[in-house]
């Protein structure tokens, strides 16, 4: 099965260099948002199954993003940051996302382990 990845994130070079990264890994990235509205409208429009959110957007909290595109059968919501997990652990446990993964450790195995099984 081919993965459509969408990136959240507002830093222009970080999406470059995780969309070759991931690209080179086997998965597709479909396209990229730097806000909420744009993450929302992206989503809607190319169906991606999967969504790595970073979580500081700007003036805006990736954890929000992740609760606007939280629905029954959407997308893997996966949060990105370069801040370390125990600062935000807490927060990730509220978070209807499937999980963290550090920027630095972005990958396709890292996206993989995080999907839900096809049992």
């Amino acid at each position: 099965m081919q993965i459509r990845v969408a990136l959240v994130d507002d830093s222009p070079v970080y999406i470059a260099a995780a969309t070759a990264l991931l690209d080179g890994e086997g998965l597709t990235v479909v396209g990229s948002a730097a806000d909420a509205a744009q993450a929302v409208d992206l989503c809607d429009r190319l169906t991606p199954d999967v969504v790595l959110v970073d979580i500081g957007l700007g003036d805006e909290s990736g954890f929000d993003v992740v609760r606007r595109l939280a629905r029954p059968g959407g997308p893997t919501l996966i949060l990105i940051s370069t801040r370390d997990v125990d600062e935000i652990d807490e927060l990730l446990q509220d978070s209807p996302a499937s999980g963290f993964v550090a920027k630095s450790a972005i990958s396709a195995d890292a996206i993989r382990g995080l999907m839900p099984s096809e049992d």
